[in-house]
């Protein structure tokens, strides 16, 4: 079987390295091999949860030399898994909302197992209340990110947002969605001047040009910079460290992204980037 195309649903200009050169490299080539053997995406979802699940067990030995790189080694394979599903249900056309909460499952609930194994194995008060503001630091920071991605992507295709999204569903995840919501309402004066762009490709291409640098900033939100971090914490025989790294260091890079990227807007609705230069046909025959 032909292996399909990348769907280049990822601009490759704001992409954690790790994803370019290792991950969806790795879940590319595996996909003509799932294809032909017919596996589901949630399937994979499964899998990739249970290598998560395994992940975190691995971390919570942090006491024990070689655990945390045998949790480096599960937790590449769930983040690969958690790239193929998607792939297999882009190619097979099989994405549902049962898809979407295990895929949900396969990014969040691998990172809340490893938080709760490892304030388990630290066992004090201080430790589980670290690991609970880290969790919750997390949950903003990933909703924040999530959001701004989906952003940049929409607005490089051409497509300024009409109005703000109504998140609809559980109360926690109309809670999670409303976090990135509250970004859109922010940022519907620039939306606004997208869609009235006399020519919405060369707007497209200005601003992402300007954005790209806020994003990559906003790239070290990723879950793979977070396994990274639980990595080299539990080789330091100190889970407190990627706790406390992900409340200060993350939440200032969380926060230093935002505001570069709405100051991006702004020098388009206010500053020398709102009135671009866009040349017309007939500006071009004079």
């Amino acid at each position: 079987m032909t292996i399909p195309p990348r769907d280049g649903s990822r601009d490759r200009r704001i992409e954690d390295p790790s994803n370019l050169y290792l991950i969806h490299p790795a879940a590319h080539a595996l996909l003509g091999r799932a294809l032909a053997w017919r596996v589901s995406a949630n399937s994979v979802s499964i899998v990739g949860l249970i290598c998560g699940g395994v992940a975190a067990a691995a971390f919570s030995q942090w006491h024990r030399p070689g655990a945390a790189l045998v949790g480096l080694g599960f937790a590449i394979a769930w983040l690969i898994a958690d790239g193929l599903d998607g792939m297999i249900a882009r190619a097979t056309g099989t994405a549902s909302a049962l898809g979407r909460m295990l895929d949900g499952l396969c990014d969040h609930g691998v990172f809340t197992l490893i938080y709760l194994s490892l304030a388990f194995t630290v066992g004090t008060p201080e430790g589980w209340l670290l690991a609970v503001a880290a969790g919750a630091a997390h949950a903003v920071q990933s909703s924040l990110y999530e959001g701004e991605r989906a952003r940049f992507h929409r607005r490089v295709r051409g497509q300024p947002l009409a109005a703000p999204a109504v998140s609809s569903g559980p109360w926690l995840v109309r809670l999670y969605d409303s976090v990135a919501c509250a970004v859109d309402r922010a940022a519907m004066p620039f939306e606004r001047r997208f869609a009235a762009a006399p020519d919405r490709a060369a707007f497209a291409a200005a601003y992402a040009a300007r954005a790209v640098p806020a994003m990559r900033l906003e790239a070290l939100l990723t879950a793979n910079v977070r396994v990274l971090a639980i990595v080299l914490a539990c080789l330091a025989a100190s889970p407190a460290a990627f706790w406390w790294f992900e409340i200060v260091p993350l939440s200032l890079i969380c926060a230093a992204g935002l505001l570069l990227h709405r100051r991006v807007e702004r020098s388009f609705v206010h500053g020398a980037a709102a009135t671009p230069t866009f040349l017309s046909s007939e500006q071009g025959q004079s």
